[in-house]
């Protein structure tokens, strides 16, 4: 409207721009264009059950508008056909995320994302993929299961002055617990499908973490 007033911007292309507010409709899906006036992040596009194709296109209609996107569970496939429409996306192979990112400001002290084994990193690479995009900074500890607790208190110090935590974990899911009984700051608990025998496909670290004495 500012635009409009000024003579900078015409009649047209002003009523062109509100007609796509809120979403965007192109058939296939419904871009939502003010998901970020409501939440943090514009619109995650979820790769997974989409053609790269399909991927592609939303993405680029999202950053035709927002500075930031970020696609979770993304292949190469996926990738190759985003990176054809958006030669600055990038591709994180561990996370299977696809970001792109315009913002010119530096990141703000974040998180410290910990997970259990090696097993565990894409999920807590999605999630530290995912803290960065909304402008944190992130340190990693990875592979500090309590099958070693002494990998874990290595990092003791830096963990107690975090300002949160996300502990991912698999099999018995027991590292929340450990490190929420170590630090005074939040804990977020992240179960993964990762493990075997009475594990159930990541139930049990489910039920150990909704269940943690220092919850």
């Amino acid at each position: 409207m500012e635009g409009v007033a000024a003579g900078t911007t015409s009649i047209e292309a002003a009523t062109e721009a509100l007609r796509l507010l809120p979403y965007e409709d192109i058939g296939f899906a419904k871009v939502d264009h003010h998901r970020a006036l409501r939440d943090v992040l514009p619109e995650v596009v979820l790769a997974e059950g989409k053609t790269p194709e399909q991927a592609a296109e939303i993405a680029r209609r999202l950053a035709e508008r927002a500075d930031r996107l970020l696609i979770t569970r993304a292949g190469r496939a996926c990738f190759q056909a985003v990176q054809a429409a958006l030669p600055d996306a990038t591709y994180h192979e561990t996370a299977r995320c696809i970001t792109l990112d315009r913002r010119p400001e530096a990141k703000q002290p974040g998180v410290t994302i910990l997970c259990g084994g090696t097993a565990d990193l894409p999920v807590a690479e999605e999630a530290a993929v995912t803290a960065e995009l909304m402008g944190s900074a992130v340190q990693r500890v990875y592979d500090v299961g309590v099958a070693g607790i002494h990998r874990l208190l290595d990092h003791l110090p830096a963990l107690r002055d975090a300002r949160a935590l996300v502990a991912v974990a698999g099999m018995e899911g027991a590292l929340p617990s450990v490190v929420a009984g170590l630090v005074a700051v939040p804990v977020i608990a992240v179960p993964t499908s990762v493990g075997y025998g009475a594990s159930f496909g990541g139930i049990a670290p489910l039920l150990a973490m909704l269940n943690a004495c220092a919850a």
